[in-house]
């Protein structure tokens, strides 16, 4: 059909004539879809699941590698899509009847489904892992570059940026403290959930489930944990619900005291009518940003006894991101019908272990949702809502506010009061008793151990502590991840990552990140000499970066070139007598402008930096800062690996290290 003008501003954003078509379209879809609601034309009856899996793709060196869509043209299937990052893929399994078998059919198809991209991948040495968020993911990886070239995603992030105005602040306090800055919204592709759908029987009950499910969200989030670490910092238990949060908060930073929510976020309260007033409210709090051709008109498909699309409905929703989202849609019988999406869990560790947390919270929806009273009276929508982001902070250990005022800790109240309810769901709804007591039992021994997917990274990095640097950590943290997913073991069971796990360095391909020490100290121009030399002393290092008040590397000191100035000082003193010249400045010793290298640079280019400059330190910097040092007592594990692999000679070895010269001293 012709190329409507809202279809053209896909590419540039919702504007003019094109956004009042689609407001216009959105508005008649609402109509639509209030109708539906009012006539009672949702399915009923039918409880179905559904589930998205999102997971990264990394290369042999265990780092993010954009290979998404090369992988998609090799593997040649509709189960599989794109998803931001040309570094994420998302597997979409088929709908499933929750009564039998249908978790143990879902699980099956998803784990054949992963495995059909691990061998797809291997063909072109990529490897899948899941994780909510990847340990070795840099900021740099998150540059326009590797953003999945839709034009959906590159509006998205036009007019995202263009209604925020500046760059993206992030800043999240846990073990360790994370404050950045980025500039387009690909941070949120540090992020990979699975999501669950539940198709609900008795869609006129929309309001109760739906504030049930809200309720969920903390315990069954307390128990599935997976994403501790961002850029090396160890941060919440499932940091991707502060990332996203902020990944996608638009609003103009300000003193202003307007009411306004972020386009992910929890609600505003307990629901009190139906899926229509959700969409009312998106429709009312969130301006839309882009718009799509529309088709049809959906009361005129409704006169004809039809199911309409509701593709603008649908495709301004997707825009905002509730950690449980109303979803519609049209049923293979052509009936229309509802469900609840349960955003806030996270992908990985393992598929046992997801579906297992999905079995909690499908479990949990039925039994509750037949017994539970009101929620509204018992429990303050504020203490649902702390709940879920003290989950996310400390996973098992945070403390509820349960219904009735009461106070109980994350991990009781799943282990002696969920768990049972969810069991008795799972067979209220007709799920195979073996299945109930298998999904069940993952959960309960993962409760019992404690050992979630943070808690298991956590414990790792923490036995790798004092052992090389952080980068090599992370990446023995990811290879430890994929070699026990290709295991039958559920999390529970894992040992502990080690770091002779990070054999990245035998490819000869592996980053400056990897290998680079963030545990460094600095000095300004203005700082005296006296300064370096006790710092060197007190650090035991042999290089002192120099930064302006801007934090923006000027320069480098050497251990050689601060001898050499006291050297010299000493044969003045022997014959002149004590010196009464002034102190001598940090700049004065300097190297300005020293050779450096970024996160990204590989080691194999750092290494001949090295040789060819004749220098044995490199800063790393990123956007002009001073991120890192990386010195040759670095390479000194790494060089002989690549030798070994390589079958050079010793020599050879010599020649890229031996005669670095400390040339980085002037």
């Amino acid at each position: 059909m012709p190329e409507t003008r809202a279809h053209k501003q896909i590419e540039g954003g919702l504007e003019g004539a094109a956004r009042r078509d689609f407001i216009r379209a959105l508005l008649r879809d609402l109509e639509a879809f209030e109708q539906m609601s009012k006539s009672g034309a949702f399915e009923r009856g039918v409880t179905r699941i559904g589930a998205e899996q999102e997971i990264f793709l990394v290369n042999n060196t265990y780092q993010p590698a954009p290979g998404a869509l090369s992988l998609l043209e090799r593997l040649q299937d509709n189960h599989f899509t794109t998803e931001l990052g040309l570094f994420n893929l998302e597997i979409n399994a088929d709908p499933q009847p929750l009564a039998g078998g249908g978790l143990r059919a879902m699980e099956q198809q998803l784990s054949a489904l992963f495995d059909k991209v691990r061998t797809k991948a291997k063909e072109i040495e990529l490897m899948p892992v899941l994780a909510g968020i990847l340990p070795t993911i840099g900021k740099t990886d998150l540059g326009l570059e590797n953003m999945v070239p839709s034009p959906r995603y590159q509006t998205l992030n036009r007019v995202m940026n263009a209604a925020r105005g500046e760059a993206f602040d992030f800043s999240i306090r846990g073990i360790d403290e994370l404050v950045v800055k980025h500039d387009s919204v690909m941070v949120e592709s540090c992020n990979a959930s699975f999501q669950v759908h539940l198709q609900l029987k008795e869609p006129e009950k929309f309001a109760h489930y739906y504030n049930l499910a809200q309720l969920l969200l903390a315990p069954v989030l307390a128990a599935g944990t997976n994403s501790p670490v961002l850029f090396g910092r160890r941060l919440w238990a499932e940091t991707r619900i502060a990332l996203f949060e902020q990944a996608c908060d638009i609003r103009t930073p300000g003193l202003h005291l307007r009411d306004e929510q972020g386009r992910v976020s929890f609600g505003r309260g307990w629901l009190q009518g139906s899926a229509a007033d959700l969409y009312r409210e998106n429709i009312a709090r969130f301006r839309a940003l882009v718009g799509t051709d529309v088709d049809e008109d959906p009361i005129e498909v409704l006169k004809q006894g039809r199911s309409p699309g509701l593709k603008a409905l649908a495709l301004h929703n997707g825009t905002i991101y509730r950690w449980n989202r109303a979803c519609y849609g049209i049923s293979e019988n052509g009936k229309p019908h509802l469900r609840i999406e349960l955003r806030v869990l996270p992908s990985g560790p393992t598929i046992a272990d997801e579906m297992a947390n999905a079995a909690m919270w499908l479990g949990l929806m039925v039994e509750l949702g037949e017994t539970i009273g009101d929620i509204p009276q018992r429990m303050l929508f504020e203490h649902a809502q702390t709940n879920l982001y003290a989950a996310a902070r400390e996973g098992l250990g945070a403390r509820f506010t349960w219904f009735d005022g009461e106070e109980v800790y994350a991990g009781e109240l799943v282990e002696k009061r969920l768990l049972p309810l969810a069991h008795k769901g799972l067979i209220r709804a007709g799920v195979e008793p073996k299945d109930a007591d298998r999904y069940i039992g993952i959960l309960t021994k993962r409760v019992a151990t404690q050992q979630t997917g943070s808690r298991w990274m956590l414990q790792s990095l923490e036995g790798m502590r004092h052992k090389g640097t952080m980068g090599g950590r992370l990446t023995a943290l990811v290879a430890g991840m994929i070699t026990r997913q290709r295991t039958d073991k559920v999390v529970s069971e894992w040992e502990k990552a080690e770091l002779a796990e990070n054999d990245s360095a035998r490819t000869g391909y592996q980053k400056v990140s990897q290998y680079m020490s963030q545990d460094f100290v600095t000095v300004q121009p203005d700082d005296p000499v006296e300064l370096v030399r006790e710092l060197m002393a007190w650090e035991h290092v042999r290089y002192v970066a120099v930064e302006d008040d801007k934090d923006r590397l000027v320069g480098l000191i050497s251990q050689r070139a601060v001898k050499r100035h006291y050297d010299q000082l000493a044969e003045q003193e022997a014959g002149n007598g004590p010196s009464s010249a002034p102190s001598v400045s940090a700049a004065h010793l300097m190297r300005r402008s020293p050779v450096t290298v970024t996160p990204d640079s590989s080691t194999l280019d750092a290494i001949e930096l090295m040789r060819n400059h004749r220098v044995g330190c490199l800063p790393v910097v990123q956007d002009g800062h001073i991120v890192a040092v990386l010195t040759e007592d670095d390479f000194i594990g790494i060089v002989g690996k690549i030798i070994e692999q390589e079958a050079e000679s010793q020599q050879h070895m010599s020649a890229l290290l031996g005669d670095s010269g400390d040339d980085n001293d002037d």
